[in-house]
């Protein structure tokens, strides 16, 4: 094994590329118009090094768990630890350290809620991890739950309120993207001799009942978001135009684009999804861009 080899091995397996997700710390200083300010941005910095070392030791403990599964799947197998490159008991020992070192440095660097928080999510992803990827619904649920918990952990270490309405169109916003992925890899796989046996709940979910989720929770998100944005009753508080509004075209083309690699089969990760296609990049920074307009009523 090359010098380097373990160190690379490990990082690999903490998933760089899936780090961006934790990025949603901002959403709910964000929503609530206190992102710019020299104590929310170091406090979120905080937050979401904090976070990517949580999530990272849910990735190398869940990688040495399903190492043998991993081997035989087509993409998976060139994981670290299923490659042999990360010693199954060095991924268990990693993943232990940081998931013990997260939620306590949450604990002296932030405030209780933020610590209990991290350790809820800790605590829930290694459940996952252990049995409730095997049940039906539930690891829906689960996934689904670990991306709220990021918009959330934001706005509870500045001590912002969480209206319904981020939660709402958050929450079911990330249960479409989940099930719009659990979806994909149903179709994808839908003939193959490996379904099941590379995520076992596959054989068990029908396309017929993805495409519901996904499709139920897309229009829950929408009707959430769409709520929100005429809560005012089309008022600019001062605006130049009604951006609370007109954030919503926004919304919901970025919601119909997305929806469309859904139907496609073709919704992998969302961070991939979205960083892979232009047009939904460039709808989400026009949505972004009116949304930041709206909550600072310019």
């Amino acid at each position: 094994m090359r010098p380097l080899g373990l160190p690379l091995g490990l990082l690999r397996t903490a998933r760089p590329r899936q780090w961006i997700k934790n990025s949603l710390v901002v959403a709910a200083p964000a929503a609530a118009g206190q992102l710019f300010t020299t104590r929310s941005a170091l406090q979120l910095a905080v937050v979401f090094v904090l976070f990517t070392a949580a999530a990272s030791a849910v990735y190398l403990i869940n990688d040495a768990l399903d190492a043998e599964a991993d081997r035989a799947h087509p993409t998976k197998c060139r994981r670290p630890v299923a490659a042999g490159q990360v010693p199954v008991p060095v991924a268990h020992a990693t993943g232990a350290l940081l998931a013990v070192l997260a939620p306590t440095a949450a604990a002296f660097l932030c405030n209780p809620l933020t610590a209990a928080l991290l350790t809820g999510y800790v605590v829930m992803q290694m459940a996952y991890c252990l049995r409730l990827k095997h049940v039906l619904v539930l690891d829906l649920v689960v996934v689904t739950t670990g991306f709220l918990m990021r918009a959330m952990i934001g706005g509870i270490a500045l001590g912002i309120p969480l209206s319904r309405w981020f939660l709402i169109t958050t929450g079911f916003g990330a249960l479409f993207m989940v099930a719009a992925k659990r979806y994909s890899e149903a179709v994808q796989m839908a003939d193959s001799p490996l379904r099941g046996k590379t995520r076992a709940l596959l054989s068990e979910y029908t396309t017929g009942y993805l495409r519901f989720v996904w499709q139920l929770a897309a229009g829950v998100s929408l009707l959430g978001y769409c709520l929100w944005a005429m809560e005012r009753g089309g008022a600019t508080d001062g605006g130049v135009l009604p951006w609370r509004e007109l954030s919503m075209v926004a919304y919901i083309v970025g919601i119909l684009r997305y929806a469309v690699f859904a139907d496609r089969g073709t919704a992998g990760a969302p961070e991939d999804v979205v960083l892979r296609d232009r047009g939904l990049l460039l709808i989400g920074l026009v949505w972004m861009a009116m949304y930041a307009l709206a909550v600072t009523d310019l």
